[in-house]
């Protein structure tokens, strides 16, 4: 179960805008998939919420665009739980360009658990918020992803 959480992929030319680069809700889309993926990995699949009853939703996002992505780029995209409260979690995402390490994306993501059918926020159970390792140094995010880019 892994405390950061990296996926690796290429750019398509369904990913380009009129600009010639990544468009930004690609990054979005991104996000949330990489989240799901991680979460997956964690033993907290789709069908496991459902069947609890339970969701995550987005509050809010931050992006800063750092550097352009291009059609073919190979991209690593890591991510990992930053902190965690009693209804709250903030995840955070970095975006590398795997040929030469360079950040070009970093995000971070604020969700919060709720009931399924209300809707409502609802503490998160004990077994959830232990799945998901908080993970808060810079050091090992760095490290973790140079690992991945030497692959």
């Amino acid at each position: 179960m892994p405390r950061i959480f990296i996926d690796r992929f290429t750019v398509g030319a369904d990913s380009i805008d009129l600009n010639g680069h990544v468009n930004n809700q690609e990054y979005v889309r991104w996000m949330q998939d990489v989240a799901t993926a991680h979460s997956s990995a964690q033993g907290w699949t789709l069908a496991r919420y459902l069947a609890a009853g339970v969701t995550w939703v987005i509050r809010s996002h931050f992006i800063e665009y750092l550097r352009p992505a291009f059609r073919d780029d190979e991209i690593l995209l890591a991510t990992w739980v930053a902190g965690m409260d009693a209804q709250r979690s903030p995840r955070q995402y970095r975006f590398v360009r795997a040929r030469d390490g360079k950040t070009l994306v970093e995000a971070e993501t604020r969700w919060v658990f709720c009931d399924l059918q209300s809707g409502r926020p609802q503490d998160i159970p004990t077994e959830v918020a232990a799945a998901f390792p908080i993970v808060t140094d810079a050091a090992e995010v760095r490290a973790a992803i140079q690992a991945a880019c030497s692959r």
